[in-house]
């Protein structure tokens, strides 16, 4: 399934470096705003050790991982709401992710420019937030004046629609995001009519700290405050340092990159965890699908049963969809695969309504 994650800040807080760590493509790292004027895109691979142990069983010709796609977004500034710097673009750009990954500058260093001239990452946050809110109401008013034109009559629908324009209005007016909106409306239909509005901040949302080398474990005082800052709305906080991201993606191998880590004392790249924090962000699960040919990591949202997984195979996979040759990730290792699976008795025929787990092994068996 398409994954777009767009990586999103204030101009010079280190969103190019970490893009260009997360996908090794060179985007223009420099010292000034708007060094990327256009948005760059990366085809990332999603880490995951479980398909090296698939593959120790296998042996298979092919490992092919899952991917993710990472835009870097143009910095935003104030105004942008109005079409300040880049503001236009950067909106329209951030409208057609899944899913936001904000970086906030959280060290110092005085040959680094900061647009509004010294470090404070709250106040930073607050700018982007407060520039997506100001254009999410005016999409709001618009909505609103739409629905109002439909009660014409006393149509029912529309004077509902009108309400819960209104509700979410002032919800934003009041300076709060959609996202913490979301969770507290418990209509299917109303939620879908929030979504047609592809709101700015009702994109659920993950913050990178991008920190200095010696605070990538604990942070700093600037990671202190922030945290602080956003505590009410349970969104993930993870601590980077863009820098060592970026000396890590030029090592040529896995042991120096290892060796590296080791001496840093981090058991894992930085980059490894924001990916993995999109896939709890945006609720996704990987299922794999084991042969001599292929292993093959898949994602799909949690919750989804059989045959939709299997479209994302092949979409005539739902359509003939008879049932799944299932086995858990834990007994296909500790069992040697299929054949060890099936012996042991742990391999399952699973139907239609069956949810996929994540680490399953998948066989599908169709009627074409």
């Amino acid at each position: 399934m398409a994954l777009k994650c767009g990586i999103v800040g204030l101009p010079n807080v280190g969103k190019s470096t970490l893009f260009n760590a997360l996908s090794s493509a060179k985007a223009l790292a420099a010292n000034y705003p708007f060094a990327t004027k256009e948005p760059n895109v990366g085809i990332i691979t999603v880490p995951d050790n479980r398909l090296t142990q698939l593959a120790e069983i296998i042996n298979p010709q092919n490992v092919q991982p899952t991917t993710i796609e990472i835009v870097d977004i143009a910095g935003l500034i104030k105004g942008a709401s109005k079409g300040e710097g880049l503001g236009n673009q950067f909106l329209a750009n951030i409208r057609e992710v899944n899913a936001i990954v904000h970086v906030v500058r959280c060290f110092e260093n005085g040959d680094i420019i900061h647009v509004d001239g010294y470090v404070d990452p709250v106040r930073d946050k607050e700018i982007i937030d407060t520039e997506l809110q100001l254009k999410d109401i005016e999409t709001l008013e618009k909505r609103v004046a739409h629905w109002e034109k439909m009660t014409k009559g006393g149509n029912k629908a529309a004077l509902a629609n009108v309400d819960l324009m209104r509700r979410v209005l002032k919800f934003v007016e009041e300076g709060k995001s959609v996202r913490a909106l979301l969770p507290q409306i418990d209509s299917e239909e109303e939620l879908e009519l929030i979504k047609e509005c592809q709101l700015l901040t009702a994109k659920p949302i993950i913050y990178v700290c991008n920190v200095e080398e010696t605070a990538t474990l604990t942070g700093n005082e600037h990671t202190a405050r922030f945290m602080e800052a956003v505590k009410d709305e349970e969104a993930e906080v993870l601590f980077v340092s863009a820098g060592i991201e970026a000396d890590i993606a030029e090592l040529e191998t896995f042991e120096e990159r290892q060796e590296f880590l080791t001496d840093l004392g981090l058991t894992e790249p930085g980059v490894n965890r924001v990916i993995h924090a999109c896939y709890r962000l945006l609720d996704l699960v990987t299922y794999f699908t084991a042969g001599v040919k292929e292993v093959r990591a898949w994602t799909i949202k949690k919750g989804t049963k059989g045959p939709q997984a299997a479209a994302v195979i092949h979409s005539d996979f739902e359509k003939n969809f008879i049932r799944a040759k299932t086995v858990a990730f834990d007994d296909f290792i500790k069992f040697g695969g299929w054949k060890g699976a099936q012996e042991a008795g742990v391999m399952r025929q699973e139907g239609k309504e069956y949810i996929v787990q994540d680490g399953d092994l998948l066989e599908f068996l169709t009627s074409a």
